[in-house]
Protein backbone atom coordinates (compact mmCIF):
# COMPACT_ATOMS: atom_id res chain seq x y z
CA UNK A 1 0.00 0.00 0.00
CA UNK A 2 1.22 3.46 -0.94
CA UNK A 3 -0.20 6.63 0.24
CA UNK A 4 0.82 9.40 -1.96
CA UNK A 5 -0.44 12.95 -3.53
CA UNK A 6 -3.14 12.36 -1.12
CA UNK A 7 -4.46 9.10 -2.12
CA UNK A 8 -4.50 5.36 -0.98
CA UNK A 9 -2.87 3.12 -4.01
CA UNK A 10 -2.83 -0.73 -3.06
CA UNK A 11 -0.99 -3.31 -5.40
CA UNK A 12 -1.92 -6.80 -5.54
CA UNK A 13 -3.76 -7.30 -1.74
CA UNK A 14 -3.91 -10.54 -0.28
CA UNK A 15 -5.76 -10.90 3.29
CA UNK A 16 -7.81 -14.21 2.95
CA UNK A 17 -6.68 -18.05 3.37
CA UNK A 18 -7.68 -18.65 -0.34
CA UNK A 19 -4.51 -19.99 -1.16
CA UNK A 20 -4.66 -22.56 1.40
CA UNK A 21 -7.78 -23.92 0.47
CA UNK A 22 -6.64 -25.25 -2.80
CA UNK A 23 -2.86 -25.40 -1.58
CA UNK A 24 -2.51 -26.68 1.75
CA UNK A 25 1.25 -26.24 1.92
CA UNK A 26 0.80 -22.60 1.16
CA UNK A 27 -0.89 -21.96 4.32
CA UNK A 28 -0.99 -18.63 6.03
CA UNK A 29 2.33 -17.61 8.60
CA UNK A 30 1.13 -13.89 9.33
CA UNK A 31 -2.42 -13.87 10.51
CA UNK A 32 -4.91 -11.05 8.58
CA UNK A 33 -4.59 -7.45 10.60
CA UNK A 34 -8.14 -6.79 9.61
CA UNK A 35 -7.03 -2.91 9.84
CA UNK A 36 -6.37 -3.28 6.38
CA UNK A 37 -9.54 -4.86 5.49
CA UNK A 38 -11.38 -1.84 6.23
CA UNK A 39 -9.49 1.03 4.25
CA UNK A 40 -10.61 2.37 1.48
CA UNK A 41 -8.79 2.87 -1.69
CA UNK A 42 -9.20 5.02 -4.20
CA UNK A 43 -7.40 3.18 -6.70
CA UNK A 44 -5.85 -0.75 -6.85
CA UNK A 45 -3.39 -2.10 -9.12
CA UNK A 46 -3.63 -6.21 -10.01
CA UNK A 47 -0.29 -6.97 -11.47
CA UNK A 48 -1.68 -10.68 -12.41
CA UNK A 49 -4.49 -13.16 -12.48
CA UNK A 50 -2.90 -15.49 -9.79
CA UNK A 51 -4.93 -15.98 -6.29
CA UNK A 52 -2.55 -14.70 -3.99
CA UNK A 53 -2.65 -11.06 -5.74
CA UNK A 54 -6.19 -11.12 -7.18
CA UNK A 55 -7.92 -12.55 -4.69
CA UNK A 56 -11.84 -12.11 -4.65
CA UNK A 57 -12.09 -13.00 -0.87
CA UNK A 58 -10.18 -9.56 -0.43
CA UNK A 59 -11.62 -7.41 -2.88
CA UNK A 60 -15.23 -7.66 -1.75
CA UNK A 61 -14.24 -5.48 1.06
CA UNK A 62 -12.95 -2.98 -1.20
CA UNK A 63 -15.45 -3.41 -4.52
CA UNK A 64 -18.56 -3.45 -2.68
CA UNK A 65 -22.02 -1.26 -3.20
CA UNK A 66 -21.21 2.49 -3.39
CA UNK A 67 -17.37 2.38 -4.06
CA UNK A 68 -15.52 3.93 -6.71
CA UNK A 69 -12.41 2.35 -7.13
CA UNK A 70 -10.38 3.03 -9.97
CA UNK A 71 -9.05 -0.62 -10.87
CA UNK A 72 -5.30 -0.82 -13.38
CA UNK A 73 -5.76 -4.72 -13.88
CA UNK A 74 -3.75 -6.41 -16.41
CA UNK A 75 -5.64 -8.51 -18.69
CA UNK A 76 -6.35 -11.81 -17.58
CA UNK A 77 -6.93 -10.46 -13.74
CA UNK A 78 -9.12 -7.72 -15.30
CA UNK A 79 -11.50 -10.63 -16.77
CA UNK A 80 -12.09 -11.72 -12.92
CA UNK A 81 -12.35 -8.13 -11.01
CA UNK A 82 -14.76 -6.70 -13.28
CA UNK A 83 -17.50 -9.16 -12.10
CA UNK A 84 -17.54 -7.16 -9.09
CA UNK A 85 -19.32 -4.50 -11.20
CA UNK A 86 -20.69 -1.51 -9.58
CA UNK A 87 -19.27 1.93 -10.19
CA UNK A 88 -16.18 0.88 -10.47
CA UNK A 89 -13.63 1.95 -12.47
CA UNK A 90 -12.22 -1.34 -14.24
CA UNK A 91 -9.21 -0.12 -16.62
CA UNK A 92 -7.74 -3.59 -18.24
CA UNK A 93 -3.75 -2.51 -17.60
CA UNK A 94 -1.37 -4.04 -20.06
CA UNK A 95 1.83 -3.79 -20.93
CA UNK A 96 2.65 -0.62 -22.25
CA UNK A 97 -0.69 0.88 -20.79
CA UNK A 98 -0.35 4.52 -19.08
CA UNK A 99 -2.91 5.58 -16.80
CA UNK A 100 -2.68 8.97 -15.05
CA UNK A 101 -4.59 9.38 -11.70
CA UNK A 102 -4.43 13.37 -9.84
CA UNK A 103 -0.99 13.46 -9.82
CA UNK A 104 0.07 9.84 -10.12
CA UNK A 105 1.24 8.37 -13.21
CA UNK A 106 1.05 4.43 -14.03
CA UNK A 107 3.01 2.76 -16.94
CA UNK A 108 2.63 -1.18 -17.40
CA UNK A 109 5.96 -2.95 -18.28
CA UNK A 110 6.83 -6.12 -19.30
CA UNK A 111 6.71 -9.44 -16.57
CA UNK A 112 7.97 -12.67 -17.57
CA UNK A 113 5.83 -14.87 -15.94
CA UNK A 114 3.55 -17.77 -15.73
CA UNK A 115 0.43 -15.72 -16.57
CA UNK A 116 1.16 -14.48 -19.93
CA UNK A 117 -0.52 -11.01 -19.35
CA UNK A 118 1.20 -10.46 -16.10
CA UNK A 119 3.32 -7.28 -15.59
CA UNK A 120 5.38 -4.85 -13.10
CA UNK A 121 4.01 -1.51 -12.72
CA UNK A 122 6.36 1.94 -12.81
CA UNK A 123 4.77 4.78 -10.53
CA UNK A 124 5.57 8.19 -10.35
CA UNK A 125 4.50 10.33 -7.66
CA UNK A 126 5.94 13.22 -5.85
CA UNK A 127 9.01 13.48 -7.87
CA UNK A 128 10.00 9.80 -7.40
CA UNK A 129 9.89 7.05 -9.61
CA UNK A 130 8.71 3.70 -8.29
CA UNK A 131 8.99 0.03 -9.93
CA UNK A 132 6.56 -2.46 -8.52
CA UNK A 133 8.15 -5.86 -10.46
CA UNK A 134 5.50 -8.26 -9.51
CA UNK A 135 5.85 -11.55 -10.20
CA UNK A 136 8.49 -12.44 -12.74
CA UNK A 137 11.87 -13.65 -13.54
CA UNK A 138 15.02 -12.28 -14.42
CA UNK A 139 14.26 -11.61 -18.25
CA UNK A 140 16.82 -9.06 -20.50
CA UNK A 141 13.34 -8.23 -22.28
CA UNK A 142 12.58 -5.93 -19.18
CA UNK A 143 15.44 -3.68 -19.53
CA UNK A 144 13.56 -2.19 -22.99
CA UNK A 145 10.38 -0.83 -20.91
CA UNK A 146 11.79 0.70 -17.55
CA UNK A 147 12.49 4.22 -17.68
CA UNK A 148 16.11 5.48 -16.47
CA UNK A 149 17.27 7.08 -12.82
CA UNK A 150 14.56 4.36 -10.71
CA UNK A 151 14.29 5.23 -7.26
CA UNK A 152 13.16 2.31 -5.62
CA UNK A 153 12.32 -1.42 -6.51
CA UNK A 154 9.72 -3.49 -5.07
CA UNK A 155 10.81 -7.41 -6.13
CA UNK A 156 9.78 -10.80 -5.35
CA UNK A 157 12.69 -12.60 -4.40
CA UNK A 158 11.57 -16.23 -3.31
CA UNK A 159 12.81 -18.10 -6.06
CA UNK A 160 9.35 -20.41 -6.90
CA UNK A 161 6.44 -20.13 -9.15
CA UNK A 162 8.04 -18.13 -11.34
CA UNK A 163 9.80 -15.30 -9.58
CA UNK A 164 13.33 -14.49 -9.25
CA UNK A 165 15.72 -15.97 -6.26
CA UNK A 166 17.95 -14.21 -3.84
CA UNK A 167 20.67 -13.70 -6.67
CA UNK A 168 18.92 -13.32 -9.39
CA UNK A 169 17.18 -10.42 -7.83
CA UNK A 170 20.44 -8.79 -6.47
CA UNK A 171 21.43 -8.81 -10.26
CA UNK A 172 18.01 -6.76 -11.17
CA UNK A 173 18.74 -4.81 -8.72
CA UNK A 174 23.07 -4.25 -9.53
CA UNK A 175 22.07 -3.39 -13.01
CA UNK A 176 18.85 -0.62 -12.00
CA UNK A 177 21.16 0.62 -8.92
CA UNK A 178 17.60 2.14 -7.07
CA UNK A 179 17.59 1.29 -3.68
CA UNK A 180 15.16 -2.63 -3.00
CA UNK A 181 12.49 -3.29 -0.93
CA UNK A 182 12.54 -7.68 -1.33
CA UNK A 183 8.77 -8.94 -1.09
CA UNK A 184 7.34 -12.63 -1.87
CA UNK A 185 9.10 -14.16 1.69
CA UNK A 186 7.87 -14.86 4.68
CA UNK A 187 3.97 -15.42 3.81
CA UNK A 188 4.05 -19.06 2.89
CA UNK A 189 7.72 -20.00 3.44
CA UNK A 190 10.28 -18.83 6.23
CA UNK A 191 12.67 -17.21 4.26
CA UNK A 192 14.08 -13.97 5.40
CA UNK A 193 14.71 -10.59 3.68
CA UNK A 194 16.86 -9.80 5.57
CA UNK A 195 19.73 -11.55 3.96
CA UNK A 196 19.03 -10.46 0.21
CA UNK A 197 22.29 -10.05 -0.93
CA UNK A 198 22.10 -6.14 -1.63
CA UNK A 199 23.42 -3.41 0.21
CA UNK A 200 20.84 -0.46 -0.58
CA UNK A 201 17.62 -2.23 0.77
CA UNK A 202 15.00 -1.22 3.10
CA UNK A 203 13.69 -5.06 4.40
CA UNK A 204 9.74 -4.36 4.95
CA UNK A 205 8.16 -5.85 8.08
CA UNK A 206 4.26 -6.98 7.49
CA UNK A 207 1.50 -4.28 8.10
CA UNK A 208 4.42 -1.93 9.09
CA UNK A 209 4.89 1.62 7.63
CA UNK A 210 8.05 2.62 5.71
CA UNK A 211 8.71 5.82 4.92
CA UNK A 212 10.58 7.03 1.49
Amino acid sequence: MFETDGKTVIVDPYLSDSVEKIEPKNRRRVAVDERFLKICPDIIVLTHNHLDHTDPDTLRHYLKEGSRVCVLASGNAWQTVRKFGGNNNYVMFDRHTQWTEGDIRFCAVYAAHSDTHAIGVIMYAEGKTYYITGDTLYNTDIFADLPENIDYVFLPVNGVGNNMNFADGARLCERLGAVAIPLHCGLFDSLDMSEFPYDKKIVPEFYKEIKI
